[in-house]
């Protein structure tokens, strides 16, 4: 988010190098700055309580999210062809998407007001080892092209790293529900066999289902449910993503940002709330079959009031980088935090179609096979 024209301004934070006067960038899996220059280091030190993470009054949040807006001359970006929306300097004059690697039409009449995210889960694992992670995913794509890693792995080295934005939503939820108890009971049902041309007797027991009506309330505290408040990777891979390693996270702190990219939210936090309300729903309705008992229930009506609700805006750091394969584009990010790798990835119809054919062979031998052991 930072460079080189706006960093004398932002000295207070430490960001200049005292060997060369180059700009200092954030060191993966350290708490230190380093200057890409002549090596020298600073260290991030804090007021002892940047690991203290606390939660804020969600209702107060939101009704103030506008005040808490800032405007120190960064852009808010958005990319014409993959809706990413990436924060930059005042002095860049052209970047590309870190998503999708298209160029960037920048505004260049001003930046957009952002708010400061609260927390920051800083950058675990630099790029280096994000491209051996990288490698290591691609020679495991069982049905890829044989020549994927070969045409693809120059675009590993073009890894960017990209803070996500999410919400962190806390809350205690008591829901009100109404349904049916289900307990079995069995009755014993006579009926007849036939066995060597001679009908026989016999018995056997036959479940039913005793149904009685059944209402109460459930409560459970959830603390932490995540939810992406990004749009610029798909819903799925945000999940496949976590774990995330909440208790590496510090206060936010913009020199932890320094060398790296960052989206601004594109999903209000009122709209990730109840995102956030879908996710603990399972969990609800879980709670509501425990509490109905019996050997199977159905549940009719629920009304859940969230109380006490919290929230953190928390920023998540992930390698992104795009690849071209036959003229089109494929996605894959990194978990800068633990190393997971999620990617988009061309398959290879000849694999696909040679594996089913040599398991259709097999079907074949194994029935020839069965039927010269029956003509024996």
């Amino acid at each position: 988010m930072i460079d080189e024209a706006n960093a004398a301004q932002l000295d207070k934070n430490s960001l200049k190098c005292g060997g060369c006067g180059a700009l200092l960038h954030f060191k993966p899996g350290t708490h230190s700055l380093s200057c890409q220059y002549c090596g020298e280091t600073n260290e991030i030190k804090g007021d002892g309580t940047e690991h203290h993470i606390i939660s804020l009054d969600y209702e107060k949040f939101v009704a103030g999210i506008d005040s808490a807006r800032q405007d120190d001359g960064h852009k808010v970006v958005n990319c014409n062809n993959c809706g990413s929306t990436t924060v930059l300097d005042q002095f860049v004059s052209s970047e590309c998407c870190p998503f999708c690697a298209s160029g960037l039409v920048l505004d260049l009449k001003g930046g957009q007001q952002y708010v400061p995210p609260h927390y920051v889960l800083p950058f675990g694992i630099n790029q280096q080892q994000g491209i051996a992670f990288f490698d290591k995913w691609l020679k495991g794509l069982w049905w890829a092209p044989n020549d994927l890693s070969k045409k693809v792995r120059s675009s590993a080295s073009s890894l960017r790293g990209v803070y996500i934005p999410h919400w962190a939503y806390d809350t205690y939820a008591v829901t009100d529900y109404t349904g049916e108890r289900g307990d079995y009971y069995y009755t014993t049902e006579r009926y007849t066999v036939t066995i060597n041309g001679r009908q026989e007797s016999r018995t056997r027991q036959v479940r039913h289902t005793r149904w009685s009506y059944a209402s109460g309330t459930v409560a459970r505290q959830f603390d932490d449910v995540l939810v992406a408040a990004s749009k610029s990777l798909d819903e799925k891979t945000l999940t496949k993503l976590g774990p995330w390693d909440f208790g590496a996270m510090v206060k936010f702190d913009e020199r932890y940002m320094s060398g790296f990219r960052s989206e601004t939210y594109q999903i209000d936090p009122q709209t990730g709330f109840g995102l956030a309300a879908n996710i603990m729903h399972p969990q609800v309705l879980s709670d509501i079959r425990h509490d109905i008992g019996g050997d199977d229930q159905r549940i009719d009506s629920t009304d859940t009031d969230h109380q006490d609700k919290m929230i953190k805006y928390v920023m998540l750091p992930v390698w992104v980088s795009a690849y071209n394969y036959n003229n089109k584009v494929y996605q894959f990010t990194i978990n800068a935090n633990t190393g997971e790798v999620i990617g988009q990835r061309p398959l290879s119809w000849i694999k696909i179609t040679l594996a089913i054919l040599f398991v259709l062979a097999l079907i074949a031998l194994a029935v020839v096979f069965f039927q010269m052991q029956e003509g024996r």
